[in-house]
């Protein structure tokens, strides 16, 4: 039998999504960890702008969802071990891959977690976005003395511009909301511009740079307008990496220009999980050593019964709004 399962044959809260903006929170059985896999008491979970498209209620998106689906920034303690899980011990604390962390409890693979040091107690750590944000500072190639301009400011561009200014770049943060921009200042950003007109910018940004425009610039919102603006900002073979989840259908790009300057074009983002959890890994290093601090970045907090209401400010992005987190207790 699994380490202390036969004391975890309760009941848990999990939210489900019963429809197009509307959820639920239900009383299910806390799953138990089969072979290979451990089960989390969950202390909270990020939730993540990639859960707007299946809330919004697209005809592809399927009601209800499973209990605590959805949800995949968790972390939390080990409360059992199925068989052959050797690497962790219960009473460990870890963030974790999963996919049902809108609840109280979730199982995942040992190899989807990771251990949290001492140092982290007390501290949130949705381990997904902050590997995200590594996984992109790895492939943007950021070095010393290099202008990188990251546009939109939100978690993770508020991440990237902490990574690529303790990493001795020049950042030049820009977004549409004066918070955002106060925030990227915060974490390190040389220059700040509204994203108000397109034109304007290009030209502030040409003059910031002598003309040469920026060796990296990462585009963190996921809409048509700022791609287009990251390839005007990028100077003749930079690079242009993509950040923003662009899940809202096709774009398109003025190839001309991209050919014209030599643009190395990154898709920054990962599907292998392996390459995910490495990401983790790194962030709880750079955490711990200081080159990294989301802990401002965590600015609302909800209980699981508040999962519609969270899900509505990460949609609505509402003044001092970057990162919720929700927690089910």
């Amino acid at each position: 039998m699994n380490e202390k399962a036969a004391g975890n044959r309760g009941t848990m809260k999990a939210a489900v999504v019963t429809g197009a903006g509307q959820m639920q929170v239900d009383q299910v059985a806390i799953p138990q960890p089969k072979a290979g896999e451990i089960l989390l008491r969950l202390e909270g979970t990020g939730v993540c702008a990639s859960n707007l498209g299946p809330w919004s209620g697209p005809d592809w998106m399927k009601f209800p969802t499973e209990p605590g689906g959805l949800g995949h920034e968790g972390w939390g303690v080990i409360e059992a071990r199925g068989d052959g899980v050797t690497d962790f011990a219960v009473g460990d604390r870890v963030a974790a891959l999963s996919q049902h962390a809108y609840a109280a409890y979730d199982t995942v693979a040992a190899d989807m977690a990771v251990r949290l040091p001492d140092t982290l107690a007390g501290k949130p750590f949705p381990g997904e976005p902050l590997g995200c944000a590594m996984n992109i500072f790895r492939r943007a190639e950021i070095e010393a003395g290099q202008t990188v301009a990251i546009i939109g400011i939100g978690f993770l561009g508020a991440l990237l511009t902490q990574l690529a200014s303790k990493a001795g770049a020049r950042v030049i943060a820009i977004s549409r909301r004066p918070f955002s921009l106060d925030f990227a200042k915060a974490m390190g950003a040389a220059e700040v511009i509204p994203m108000e007109d397109h034109w304007a910018i290009i030209e502030q940004v040409k003059q910031l740079t002598g003309g040469r425009f920026c060796d990296r610039v990462i585009e963190a919102v996921g809409k048509q307008w700022p791609l287009d603006l990251a390839g005007e900002l990028t100077m003749e073979r930079g690079r242009l990496i993509i950040a923003g989840y662009h899940q809202d259908g096709p774009r398109q790009v003025n190839m001309q220009m991209w050919n014209w300057r030599g643009l190395d074009v990154i898709n920054a983002h990962e599907r292998d999980p392996a390459i995910y959890v490495r990401g983790m890994r790194e962030a709880v290093d750079a955490v711990v050593s200081g080159r990294l601090d989301p802990t401002p970045l965590y600015t609302h907090t909800y209980p699981l019964e508040e999962l519609g209401t969270a899900l509505n400010a990460t949609r609505d992005r509402p003044d001092g709004f970057l990162k919720a987190l929700v927690v089910p207790q």
